[in-house]
């Protein structure tokens, strides 16, 4: 234990300068995602703030940032109309069951990414070829902004 006090010590003042770096980075990110998402930023605020402490807690790499995803938050989307949509058909309406669908897919998620780091399946991304990734990751460009553009018409 005190071997790891001597290792941390150190480095706290630029862990604690990177931690608040990074927190102040995500606020525009994930209220963003929380409006293409469609659904309140304080809960995605609470969200991030949460992932933030979680990977502080369990560590990572060093230069790993963990934050919002654009690919899941065009993936809530419909995920968080469905759930409040099915809330309605109980003979007790349950308020905001898309926050429950919410719940359980991040859950979910977070066992299957425990799972990986587990069995070591990070190693199989060198896989991907890089057209693969740069075409994923303009796709998800395109439907953040079709997402917010529709935002900005609907109101």
């Amino acid at each position: 234990m005190t071997n790891f006090i001597r290792k941390i010590t150190p480095n706290a003042k630029d862990d604690v300068l990177a931690g608040v770096t990074v927190s102040l980075a995500m606020i525009p990110e994930v209220v963003a995602f929380a409006f293409v998402a469609q659904i309140s930023p304080i809960v995605a605020l609470f969200g991030a703030f949460i992932i933030g402490i979680v990977s502080a807690l369990f560590g990572g790499r060093p230069g790993l940032i963990s934050g919002a995803a654009g690919a899941v938050a065009v993936i809530f989307v419909h995920m968080i109309q469905e759930g409040h949509a099915k809330g309605l058909l109980f003979d007790t309406p349950v308020e905001n069951m898309g926050y429950f669908y919410l719940l359980a897919a991040v859950v979910l998620m977070g066992v299957i990414q425990i799972l990986a780091g587990i069995f070591k399946l990070g190693k199989f991304v060198r896989l991907i070829p890089h057209p693969v990734m740069l075409g994923f990751v303009n796709g998800l460009a395109i439907v953040i902004f079709y997402g917010a553009i529709g935002n900005v018409y609907r109101k």
